[in-house]
């Protein structure tokens, strides 16, 4: 009814608290589990919003459009491989918030259809989220207890994470060909860059590095990223002598009682026992590795559609930490929670963040659009990637 998400979550919140179904001690609990990822995203959308105010995404827009020469497939590749960048190295989230403004603004420069190029920042953003253990705050979730080092994680992601990446773009390119067969402007001109902007980049650069190092010292991720989404913010409002009080007023601050609401969900799962019979089901798949990790990665990549593929990280790390299953099945759960959200426009918080700066840019996309890609672009990324984990599991 477009209503804005978080009025869902917080409502389906406070019904489970009218009924008793939780108690007000444990709705604290877990509204105070999620502060981690409240901070991630603020971080993020400071930095985007200060990206947006002092024109970064605009020249980034005009860049974009002239190395596209005219065609509209090339632009769309550009995107494509600009928004796997910016998964890998600052998340899902980052590609939702700070790369489609710029894709936007490309698509007004170039003067062709933006929806096409639109797609691309939302299916990417979680076609790549498990390159690196930092590109899905959903992926620290479900390996809280047990991270496996770089090298590890790279061993068994990096070819999976490839062939969701690459089926997912030609799945896309061949459902959106029609629209992506024209040509588009080019030579626009392209602004000059203010200091704000590029002290802007340089901040957005330094976040990435900082994720890193965060993650290759198994840290968190929330308050370095909010850290450095503030003080970039206030000193490119120093810098260009105006108030930071208009970045606050131009992010969208709905995203976290959206967060916290699905934490309550998640906190009442666990409490009326519900994870525990999933913990118990999990441990009655047959023992077969991969016949277990290609059931459990299938089921939760639709029941992120149906719940978000946060919560449903939430309670599969749970699930994992009751049942104790083989590595491969843990694998390919992930596989699934990053990969299933891009079936519909609900499925991840990336892709509802995604919507509501398409929304602010005066674009939408209704429910029942976004399901007919993603019905055709999911399905095989998803193959192709828990096959791909299986193979290499098979050849060790």
């Amino acid at each position: 009814m477009r209503w804005p998400e978080w009025i869902w979550a917080v409502a389906g919140a406070l019904l489970l608290l009218a009924l008793g179904l939780i108690s007000v001690d444990a709705t604290l609990t877990a509204v105070g589990k999620g502060m981690d990822v409240y901070l991630f995203l603020i971080g993020m959308m400071l930095l985007s919003e200060t990206a947006r105010i002092h024109g970064l995404f605009d020249w980034v827009a005009a860049t974009a459009v002239d190395h596209a020469r005219g065609s509209s497939g090339r632009l769309f590749l550009l995107i494509y491989m600009a928004g796997v960048v910016i998964t890998t190295f600052l998340s899902n989230d980052a590609t939702a918030v700070v790369l489609t403004p710029a894709v936007f603004a490309a698509a007004r420069k170039a003067e062709t259809e933006p929806l096409p190029l639109l797609l691309a920042c939302a299916l990417v953003a979680n076609a790549a989220s498990f390159v690196l253990p930092i590109s899905n705050p959903a992926n620290l979730v479900l390996y809280s207890s047990d991270m496996p080092s770089l090298g590890a994680w790279l061993g068994a992601f990096a070819l999976p994470s490839l062939a969701s990446i690459v089926v997912t773009f030609w799945m896309l390119r061949l459902v959106e060909r029609k629209r992506l067969s024209g040509s588009c402007a080019c030579d626009v001109d392209r602004p000059v860059l203010s200091h704000g902007g590029w002290a802007t980049l340089g901040g957005i650069v330094m976040t990435a590095g900082l994720l890193l190092v965060m993650s290759a010292l198994d840290r968190p991720l929330g308050l370095p990223t909010a850290l450095a989404g503030i003080c970039t913010a206030l000193a490119v409002s120093l810098l260009a002598r105006s108030s930071p009080i208009r970045l606050a007023k131009g992010i969208s601050w709905g995203v976290l009682p959206l967060v916290g609401g699905l934490f309550i969900l998640v906190e009442a799962l666990e409490r009326t026992g519900v994870i525990g019979a999933l913990a118990a089901a999990l441990a009655n798949v047959p023992r077969t590795p991969a016949f277990a990790a290609l059931v459990s990665g299938s089921v939760v990549a639709v029941a992120s559609n149906l719940v978000n593929n946060l919560p449903t990280g939430l309670i599969a790390s749970t699930v994992i930490a009751q049942s104790h299953p083989a590595r491969l099945v843990v694998d390919g759960l992930l596989i699934g929670v990053d990969i299933g959200p891009n079936l519909s426009v609900t499925g991840s918080l990336a892709t509802i963040l995604w919507l509501q700066v398409i929304r602010r840019e005066g674009e939408d996309v209704s429910f029942w659009r976004f399901l007919k890609v993603g019905a055709a672009v999911m399905p095989p990324a998803l193959v192709a990637a828990l096959g791909t984990r299986m193979l290499i599991d098979l050849s060790l």
